[in-house]
């Protein structure tokens, strides 16, 4: 990974450093969020190093992931049965959770660059 100057960075720009990655492996997670970004407007150049890491941290990629709160699968929707508005396999399905968690991370924090930036920040996103 390489750290890229882009938008957002740079004085008084709320310190967002968008870091680049090469695409994953295929037939993983990962690979399905990395091909899925560009549907939902966002680079995967640009924004796949945010969203790893950001969803490295909730749930290590793993689907049925769950956390004493109640949240679940790989964004960690909380509930879990949020995602049903994605497809009624949300319970199981990688390609489910990822279409609605970049869906959440578009509506609420604009891209996942700045989804992470407030986990860095507070914990959570």
């Amino acid at each position: 990974m390489s750290l890229l100057a882009g938008p957002g960075t740079g004085p008084g720009a709320g310190g967002v450093i968008y870091v680049t990655s090469t695409p994953p492996d295929p037939n993983t997670a990962q690979s399905i969020a990395y091909n899925m970004m560009a549907s939902f407007g966002f680079s995967p150049t640009l924004y796949f190093g945010c969203l790893v890491d950001l969803w490295n941290r909730e749930s290590g990629w793993v689907y049925d992931a769950e956390n004493p709160s109640g949240a679940y699968g790989i964004p960690q929707a909380l509930p879990g049965s949020k995602m049903a508005s994605a497809g009624a396999d949300w319970q199981t399905s990688p390609a489910t959770q990822i279409a609605w968690g970049l869906g959440y991370i578009k509506g609420v924090y604009g891209n996942p660059c700045n989804a992470w930036a407030f986990e860095e920040a507070n914990g959570y996103y």
